[in-house]
């Protein structure tokens, strides 16, 4: 009796004090890497590896079909955008969900951190050997090859079984992400004369250069200083881009004379960011972002958000991002983002988590702007291919992706425009008719290179060449669809303001009003976005994968939004 009941208890002992067993199935898998890194070997078995685990959502369809009815001017409830509550009880994990995954960490000494306003993300931390054990994975190191940078990730990875239908996906495992958003825009010191210009300036201050006097005249955009402090614009930076006051500073003094040169933005900072005001440690990107943000919507607050390195999102920071904006109980009416990736450099479940985010925003009443990229069909950048490279974020319907024009009358495609088609998504039913149109224009060219089922991009677009920027205390003109993502963006932004001051609700997402309102674009026709050994694809009459439905006309943009 005593040596039986002493077995027993020996026995309960032994079990309490390991995970209970459970059956394990694939849950995630690829192949091989992707193009670009090679695997260096086993990850070091006591290296801390910082992972985050997404619970199912418990009503995403709902969500979506709520932010089209309040997304399209054709529904009763357009402009009837949800509140934070709303939206979060749509994203939220069942209890069920959540109770089943904690207790699955649980049993496995795991303590999870909660890092989404509704949520639906949880943070552990946990060494290589147990996170091999957990997830039946093999744990690597993987270098980039034109970068030189390390990353840990797996090939493979399982879940327990009865966890299918709680645990959406664990990140970053299978994604193979870039250590940094590629950053669009180089900068070239402009020597000729830079001159004060007036806000009533001909269309000919275009002619050496782009500046907010040129983009007014050439949108119809107006001068007049918006009064509504609730709108306002987000601009997010990261790879340590900081944004410099007395570069605004300069600029305003040359190129907006009609308001005070001690206009600016404030900053806020994540993931260890921040905003070091010595002139040479200033970015291209984040002074051309804010100028021409601060520059053009008069008056409309800009908000500098600065994402340090100190992110474990596997995603350059875009998913601490989203979470932040999304835990504001205002958030931005605007936001533009000029850093972005290969589609393919995000395993399709993560890519599909970060575009669920922008959808939450964009039912918040918020426009998510991201420039298209820089390498026609070839990709973010321009780079070598055979089949078109898609780019994310432009590919997820639920960010408006602006591509990049050039010349002046006419307006012409940029040839570094990236556009093309989502191999992630479909074609949504926004630009269904819009899209079918272009493939019925395209016939067979490029037939085989492109997923001629998928989400069209760019959606939009606007001046993207020879943007005059004050830099390191010097003038430089940059290229790129990352000028033409803060110009429209801006464009929206008094849009808003003339909207909330009239007692409506912002535009929020866009799409669904752009594909319904194109008049209110001047459409671009000309030009092409070559890449792959091809010339890539053609601007057309209507829509099309270069310059989307074409460039704003502000007059007309606030006609369709009832003012």
């Amino acid at each position: 009796m005593l040596t039986a009941g002493f077995l027993v208890v020996s026995l309960f002992a032994l079990a309490s004090s390991k995970p209970v067993a459970r059956s394990l199935q694939v849950h995630e898998t690829r192949a091989a890497p992707p193009s670009g890194f090679v695997r260096n070997g086993a990850a070091s078995s006591d290296t801390v590896l910082d992972l985050r685990l997404a619970l199912v959502k418990n009503n995403m369809d709902g969500l979506i079909e709520a932010l089209y009815d309040v997304s399209t001017p054709s529904s009763a409830k357009y402009g009837q955008h949800l509140t934070k509550e709303e939206v979060e009880a749509y994203v939220a994990p069942t209890a069920e969900s959540a109770d089943a995954v904690t207790s699955w960490l649980s049993e496995n000494g795991v303590t999870a951190k909660t890092v989404s306003p509704a949520g639906d993300w949880l943070a552990i931390s946990i060494p290589v050997s147990q996170a091999n054990e957990m997830f039946d994975a093999d744990f690597s190191v993987f270098t980039q090859t034109d970068s030189g940078s390390e990353s840990i990730r797996t090939l493979s990875y399982s879940i327990p079984a009865d966890l299918k239908g709680h645990l959406s996906f664990v990140h970053p495992t299978t994604t193979f992400a870039r250590a940094s958003a590629q950053l669009p825009v180089k900068a070239t010191k402009y020597t000729g004369s830079v001159k004060k210009r007036s806000t009533a300036a001909e269309p000919s201050a275009c002619d050496s250069y782009v500046d907010p006097a040129c983009l007014q005249a050439l949108y119809g955009i107006p001068t007049t200083p918006a009064t509504e402090s609730s709108n306002y614009i987000g601009v997010t930076g990261y790879d340590d881009e900081y944004a410099n006051q007395a570069a605004l500073e300069d600029f305003l003094s040359e190129f907006r004379t009609d308001i005070s040169d001690t206009t600016t933005f404030t900053v806020d900072e994540i993931d260890g960011g921040g905003n070091d005001q010595t002139q040479a440690d200033a970015g291209v990107e984040a002074n051309l972002d804010t100028q021409y943000t601060v520059g053009i919507a008069t008056d409309v607050p800009v908000v500098f958000l600065s994402v340090g390195e100190d992110s474990s999102d596997g995603v350059f920071g875009f998913l601490d991002t989203a979470n932040y904006f999304l835990n504001l109980d205002n958030p931005p009416s605007v936001i533009t983002t000029s850093y972005g990736s290969n589609e393919e450099d995000l395993s399709i479940s993560v890519a599909y988590s970060l575009c669920d985010a922008y959808a939450q925003l964009g039912a918040r009443g918020t426009s998510v702007l991201f420039a298209s990229g820089d390498g026609g069909v070839s990709g973010s950048q321009s780079s070598s291919c055979t089949d078109f490279v898609p780019t994310f974020p432009s590919g997820c319907p639920y960010v408006t992706s602006v591509g990049a024009t050039t010349d002046f009358s006419p307006e012409t495609a940029a040839d570094f425009s990236a556009g093309g088609f989502s191999n992630y998504w479909g074609t949504p039913s926004f630009q269904s008719s819009q899209v079918a149109n272009y493939l019925s224009y395209l016939g067979s060219t490029n037939s085989g290179l492109y997923n001629s089922s998928g989400r069209g991009y760019p959606d939009v677009s606007a001046q993207g060449v020879d943007f005059i920027i004050e830099y390191d205390e010097d003038w430089y003109t940059v290229d790129g669809t990352s000028c033409a993502s803060p110009t429209f963006a801006s464009v929206i932004a008094l849009v808003n303001d003339q909207l909330v001051a009239a007692g409506k609700s912002t535009l929020g997402w866009l799409n669904p009003f752009l594909y319904e309102n194109s008049g209110a674009l001047t459409d671009i026709t000309s030009g092409d976005n070559p890449g792959c050994n091809t010339n890539g694809f053609s601007a057309t009459t209507g829509w099309d994968p270069v310059t989307g439905l074409g460039t704003p006309i502000f007059s007309s943009l606030l006609s369709a939004a009832g003012l």
